[in-house]
Formats: structure tokens, C-alpha cells, sequence
């Protein structure tokens, strides 16, 4: 499929912004423009952005109900009653429950905590919950990363004599559920100066407010900020404003002085004396947690970050590993399935949305196939399979699609949803799935056009190789977290030519192994890694000049660092195509 490539441009006035930072922090340029593109237009807010402070955390009491959640929790302390933390099976809700389970445990012998059945109850707060919470004399429930449209189950608790605090950060309907409190900076009578927090971020606010109320140092939180850089990375949320600093602080804590649960996993997928960062996390450490809720239940991850002993550590890292194992056989098996299913649907490539059910399909790898399927046709994906006596799915959307507004608009339809604008999760009974599927392909059909539907590589800024040194990596180095909306510098150099040196590398061959220079350059050749692309070799060995976009990354061999392009695409230079 064909890349279409978006070169940011620049008015004057940030050009004029980006030289005088440049100029007055002594950095290259082209940092310079790169924090001018993030809206950063002064050194104070520079120094800000490089260096993170904790100072600047925002009071946790500006979130409504802050106040409500943490009079009924020191109640509930101070009366010594049975305080259960109810979180969703998925890493930001395991993680959530991990960091208030964790800090509250020193102030209570009555706490527990529960993770609700992917299978047998489905996400969020369920009528069995409510029911354990019932039998097993629970008086209050701090439920994270769901429950934001619990209305009847929340009413339902609360006849049974239940109370709930609900920490959430999905959006909300127009009624909020009669809670004791309702935490979640994307209300609409939300004032909070951020509303993209994590649902463990929501969780580590409450804490935060806890805390300030009963005068405990700030210290005692610190050692949880690892969870929350670890839910950031994988709910992918921005890592922007206070989740910039909740992530910088908690990947220094992952890479300084992990707990035992992380440090299990850390060793198990080989990231041992490596620097973590939100990368690592995505598609190493996130993925084994997540399978915990996928292949079993969700309960054993949330042990696991809770471990006391090494051998425990141990004990469950491998078990979810093995889980992690058993989803990638799942997920291939399901998406071969799956496109399948597609190849024998008729003119598919005048359809603008994928839709494909199998009521045989395993329901905790759905959301993934979901997200392969957006990702190989570029199309807004839905995957639905059977769950007791609903049909259930997973929404994955592509870049510029709002996918939980389409879901949202056949609410009529649906028995219940939820999300994000690129990702959601639904549920249905079986007599709406033709209705469902009629109006999902025609609000796909009249809201997409054919361009949305051609993958974008979007640019920061036009380079050439001399530009690239080992001061110019330390400087994009400090940019670090990347994430949504501080994604890393994605850059294009024009007409290359091979060194002499470049060649075909892998066990098959299909890998590209670049050493290249251009006639802007002043020294050896630049040293390029394009995943896959073989298919670009002969021209590039015939010496045709040609263009790639790439990051800059660090490569470490043999004890010596050196710079090593990550190629994204190339093009022949008489072919290439850029949108600005």
C-alpha cells in the first residue's frame, strides 16, 4: 500500500520563534522548530518541557467531587470498614488497582480488590461484583477505569447499602451515575486543566488528594509513578501536560528501581539493563499484562504488581508470559480467519469500513484483530464475536476517524459501548446485528473520502544527513516521553545514493541495510535500517538517487554507540510524492 507523505510547513513567525530558541539555548535549528511545532515558544517553557517537575502536578482538588471521594474515603478508613478496589481487567485498570491498592494498604487491614471476568461479566461494573461486594461486607467501592456509565449498577448498589467512588477517564453520557463521587477530568462541569489522564492517573489523583488531606508526604507516591507510566504508554493517551510528567518520573522509576512485579516482567521479555521507554512498554511490557485479562483473568496481573517476594514475581511473570504466548497464536489464527472473511467480500475495495463476525472467535483478542485489520486495509475495523447471549466487539479506527462517535451514533442499537475516538468496545443482541452493520457501512461510507483511506506518514521537517550527529541525538533524546501528540521527530532527507555498501540483510533477504550519503555531506556514510523494503534494492545498487523518511535512532553494539536511521519509507526521487 502506498504511503502518502505529509511534510509539515512552517509560517515565519515560527521559524523566527524556532531561531531564537535556537539561538539562545544554543541548539541545533532544527530542535529549535521541532519545540516550536509541540507549541513551545519560550525558554521558560523550554526548560519546562526538558526538564519535568512534580511541582508542577496539578492540585487534585480542582477535579469535581475530589473533595466528596476523599471525605467518604477517610469515613471508611477512620471506621475501619471494608474498602474493595474494583478496576477493569485491561493494563490501565490493573495498574490503577496495583497503585491504590498499594498505597492505601498500609492505612487498612480491611482491603481487597477485584477484577471482574472478561468472559463471564464483561467490562466494567457488573451485577456479580456488586453481589461479592454484598456477601463479603464491603461498604465502599473505589472503582477505576470504569463505571463512568454504570448508571442502574451504581443505583442497584447503593439500594443494597453500597457506597462507590468512581475514578474514570472514558466519556461520560449527559447523567453521571449516583455515586458517592465522580472523578473524571472529561466531564462537562469538569474545570480540571487536563482532561486526558489515564484511569490510573484518575487513581493517583485521588491518592494525591488522600494524601495532601492527611498530611503524608509526596514521597510515599512516588515509588507508584511506575505504574502510571505504564498505564499512559498502553491506553495511549497523550503524553502531554501533567501525563508528560506522571510518565517521565514513573520510566525513571521503571529504569532506576522497579517493584518486583515489574522487574518480573522486565527480565522475562529481555529488557535487563536496558533503558525502558514508552516503546518498551507498548509492545513488550503492556502486551504481557494485558494477556493476563485476555487468556484467564486480569486478577493475576494485579498479583503479580503486587508481589512481596521474588519467587512470586517470578512465578507469575512467567505465568503471563506464557498467556502472551498463547494470545499471539490466538490473534494470528483469528486474523488469518478474519481476512478470510474479507477477501471473499465482493468490491471490498469500494467499502470504506470492515466489519466481520464469527460467533467461535475468542473475545479477549478481538480489540487486537480489530486494530490489525484497521492497520492492513486503513480502514475504520469492527470485529464482533458471541459472548453468552450477546454479540460483543472491538472498534479500531485510523488516523482523522472518529470511530466512538460512529459507534455512538447506533446507540439505539447497542445494548452497551464505550471509548475512545480510535478505539471502543460494544455489545449487542444478535436480532440488531444487520441493522448494526447497514448503518456502520453507511456512516463510514458518507464520512470517509478515498484519501483518508491512504495510510499518512506524517513529516516534522526536511533535513539533510550532515545535519545528523551525536550532539543532534542528545538533543532530540530530550523530547523524551514520546507518545500521542509528542510523537517522536519523523524526518526526510532527498536524493541519496548509496555508499557502495548497502545490501540485503535477514534470513530471508527482505530487510535493507543502508549506508548512504548525499552531495550535502561532509563525511562517511549514514547508517539505515528499512524493515521489509528489499523491494527498493535494485534501484537503489543501480545508483538512482532516491528519498527516505525515517527517525533517528541510537544503536548499540558491542559495547559502541552509534546513529542508526530507522527508515519509514523510500521512494525513488522522481517518484516521490509529498503533500504539504
Amino acid at each position: 500500500m502506498t504511503n502518502k507523505w505529509n511534510i509539515r510547513t512552517n509560517t515565519e513567525e515560527e521559524a523566527r520563534l524556532a531561531a531564537t530558541l535556537a539561538e539562545e539555548l544554543e541548539l541545533n535549528p532544527v530542535t529549535g522548530l521541532l519545540l516550536v511545532q509541540r507549541g513551545i515558544f519560550t525558554v521558560e517553557a523550554v526548560r519546562k518541557f526538558f526538564r519535568p517537575s512534580l511541582y508542577d502536578l496539578h492540585d487534585p482538588f480542582l477535579m469535581p467531587d475530589m473533595h466528596k471521594a476523599v471525605k467518604r474515603l477517610n469515613k471508611a478508613l477512620g471506621n475501619k470498614e471494608k474498602i474493595l478496589i474494583y478496576g477493569d481487567y485491561d493494563v490501565d485498570g490493573t495498574t490503577a488497582v496495583a497503585l491504590v491498592y498499594k498505597f492505601l494498604r498500609p492505612y487498612s487491614s480491611n482491603l481487597d480488590f477485584y477484577i471482574p471476568d472478561r468472559y463471564d461479566e464483561g467490562y466494567g461494573i457488573s451485577n456479580k461484583g456488586i453481589h461479592y461486594t454484598q456477601e463479603n461486607g464491603f461498604t465502599l467501592v473505589i472503582a477505576l477505569d470504569c463505571g463512568i456509565k454504570a448508571i442502574d449498577k451504581i443505583e442497584y448498589a447503593r439500594e443494597k447499602g453500597i457506597d462507590f467512588i468512581i475514578c474514570d477517564h472514558h466519556m461520560p453520557d449527559d447523567i453521571l451515575p449516583n455515586a458517592v463521587a465522580v472523578l473524571d477530568p472529561k466531564r462537562t462541569d469538569s474545570e480540571y486543566p487536563y482532561e486526558h489522564l489515564s484511569g490510573c492517573g484518575v487513581g493517583f489523583k485521588l491518592m494525591q488528594a488522600f494524601a495532601k488531606s492527611n498530611d503524608i508526604p509526596f514521597s510515599g507516591l512516588e515509588q507508584l509513578l511506575e505504574l502510571t507510566a505504564v498505564s499512559i504508554a498502553s491506553d495511549i493517551v497523550p503524553i502531554t501536560g501533567e501525563n508528560r510528567i506522571l510518565a517521565y518520573y514513573g520510566l525513571k522509576q521503571l529504569n532506576s528501581n522497579p517493584s518486583l512485579g515489574l522487574k518480573g516482567i522486565i527480565d522475562i521479555c529481555g529488557l535487563t539493563d536496558k533503558e525502558i521507554t514508552i516503546s518498551d512498554i507498548v509492545f513488550k511490557i503492556g502486551p504481557r499484562i494485558n494477556a493476563s485479562g485476555r487468556m484467564m483473568n486480569g486478577k493475576e496481573a494485579v498479583e503479580l504488581l503486587l508481589a512481596k517476594n521474588k519467587e512470586i514475581a517470578k512465578e507469575k511473570s512467567e505465568n503471563i508470559n506464557q498467556y502472551n504466548e498463547d494470545r499471539r497464536e490466538l490473534d494470528k489464527r483469528i486474523t488469518d480467519e478474519a481476512n478470510a472473511i474479507i477477501n471473499e467480500i465482493q468490491n471490498i475495495e469500494d467499502q470504506k469500513g470492515i466489519l466481520v463476525y464469527n460467533p467461535e472467535w475468542h473475545k479477549g483478542v478481538i480489540g487486537i484483530v480489530a486494530s490489525r485489520l484497521s492497520e492492513k486495509y486503513y480502514r475504520p475495523s469492527v470485529v464482533l464475536t458471541k459472548s453468552s447471549e450477546l454479540i460483543t466487539g472491538s472498534a479500531r479506527s485510523i488516523a482523522g476517524y472518529d470511530i466512538y462517535k460512529t459507534i455512538e451514533a447506533c446507540r439505539d442499537l447497542l445494548e452497551n459501548f464505550g471509548g475512545h475516538t480510535y478505539a471502543a468496545g460494544l455489545s449487542l443482541k444478535e436480532e440488531n446485528l444487520e441493522a448494526f452493520t447497514k448503518r456502520f457501512m453507511q456512516l463510514t461510507a458518507s464520512e470517509i473520502d478515498s484519501e483518508q483511506m491512504m495510510p499518512q506518514i506524517d513529516i516534522d521537517q526536511v533535513i539533510d544527513l550532515k545535519d545528523i550527529n551525536m550532539r543532534f541525538m542528545n538533543e532530540l533524546k530530550r523530547l523524551n516521553p514520546f507518545g500521542p501528540n509528542n510523537e517522536k521527530p519523523v524526518f526526510c532527507s532527498l536524493r541519496l545514493q548509496d555508499y557502495g555498501t548497502s545490501r540485503l540483510v535477514g534470513k530471508e533477504q527482505d530487510h535493507l541495510k543502508l549506508e548512504i550519503y548525499d552531495d550535502r555531506s561532509n563525511g562517511g556514510p549514514v547508517h539505515g535500517i528499512a524493515f521489509g523494503m528489499h523491494k527498493h534494492f535494485s534501484y537503489i545498487k543501480d545508483g538512482q538517487p532516491f528519498d527516505i523518511c525515517y527517525t533517528v535512532e541510537e544503536n548499540t553494539y558491542n559495547g559502541i554507540t552509534t546513529i542508526q536511521l530507522m527508515v519509514k519509507d523510500i521512494r525513488p526521487s522522481n517518484e516521490l510524492r509529498i503533500e504539504n
